[in-house]
């Protein structure tokens, strides 16, 4: 088979499209020929070297991947050969065959097409681990989402509105607010021009986010924790604002507050099996039901990730950006 493989870590120049062995699923596996994978974040950190995939996982990027079984690996059932699958990656999602754990296999949902399916793992398992079941955002809550027009920023919108929350994003253009509010958003915040702390303070009567969903990291902690309303929960789920940053802990303690901070790549696979149940559980039937969809903003060959990354890198997306597999 054909992968993106990466011989020296680098800029989008770096991905390089090569033959390599094929993979083999091992028991309590399924081998997935892949239609489509996205390009994450995690997967611009590995080109860079900056993030090795978990020991024993497969050394090509993708971190999701959607396509049809083929192949069971021994102890696998409920799954059979030609089956139309999505999947959640801890790592080979850029290649034409992928060995995935059967407890992180999704079938492709009613009314979704089989390439717009690989849009769906990774956001669909970020947005509902951490804003429900983590920080349990409750109907008439307020969320914020930073990067509202991202990847997972576009899911948690949809998401927090199906169940009855209030939405605040920032981002950093009109148009991008302007495609938050057709999902959904509430409050609309350009992180360039406005002070997301003030704006939100504003919008809520003073109250500030019951929930509020991180990509940034450091250097937001002091404010998002300024932003949070009594009893709010901050879920920090990206660093790219640094890993650094001081924590003031009374005020931290005069809002009985917590702060919690994940990554789902390095989750041991019993908690990767229970949040794709979960997900299958609660965000599949809306999805099926046409509430929430996915949002991809376009897709390229998977040969030509170096310039799906360099999209990414750019900001210029709302969304997700898809790989295709070349037929």
């Amino acid at each position: 088979m054909h992968a993106i493989t990466i011989p020296e870590p680098g800029g989008p120049e770096a991905l390089v499209w090569a033959e390599v062995p094929d993979p083999v699923p091992g028991e309590g596996e399924v081998l997935v020929e892949v239609a489509a994978s996205a390009v994450n974040r995690a997967d611009l950190l590995q080109r860079q070297g900056f993030y090795d995939p978990p020991p024993g996982s497969s050394p090509y990027p993708g971190l999701e991947c959607s396509g049809r079984v083929a192949a069971l690996g021994t102890g696998v059932s409920g799954w059979a050969v030609g089956d139309e699958v999505c999947a959640l990656l801890a790592g080979g999602g850029y290649a034409e065959k992928v060995a995935v754990p059967v407890g992180q296999l999704l079938p492709v949902p009613n009314g979704v097409d089989l390439v717009t399916a690989a849009a769906l793992p990774e956001v669909t398992a970020t947005v509902w681990s951490n804003v429900f079941m983590i920080a349990h955002l409750r109907p008439g809550e307020t969320l914020l989402v930073h990067g509202g027009a991202s990847g997972i920023g576009t899911m948690a919108i949809q998401l927090a509105k199906a169940v009855g929350a209030r939405v605040a994003v920032t981002a950093g253009s009109a148009e991008k607010l302007a495609r938050c509010a057709e999902l959904g958003a509430d409050i609309l915040i350009d992180y360039r021009e406005q002070d997301f702390v003030e704006e939100l303070r504003k919008a809520t009567d003073g109250a500030g986010a019951d929930v509020i969903l991180d990509i940034v990291g450091a250097k937001y902690l002091d404010r998002n924790i300024k932003a949070l309303a009594v009893n709010g929960r901050l879920a920090v789920i990206g660093l790219q604002g640094g890993v650094k940053g001081e924590l003031n802990l009374g005020a931290l303690l005069a809002k009985r507050a917590a702060v919690t901070a994940t990554s789902l790549r390095m989750r041991p696979l019993e908690e990767k099996a229970a949040i794709v149940a979960a997900v299958r559980e609660h965000v599949w039937p809306l999805i099926a039901a046409g509430t929430i969809r996915p949002v991809v903003d376009r897709t390229y060959p998977m040969p030509e990730a170096p310039e799906a990354h360099r999209t990414l890198e750019s900001g210029a997306h709302v969304g997700k950006v898809l790989l295709v597999t070349p037929a």
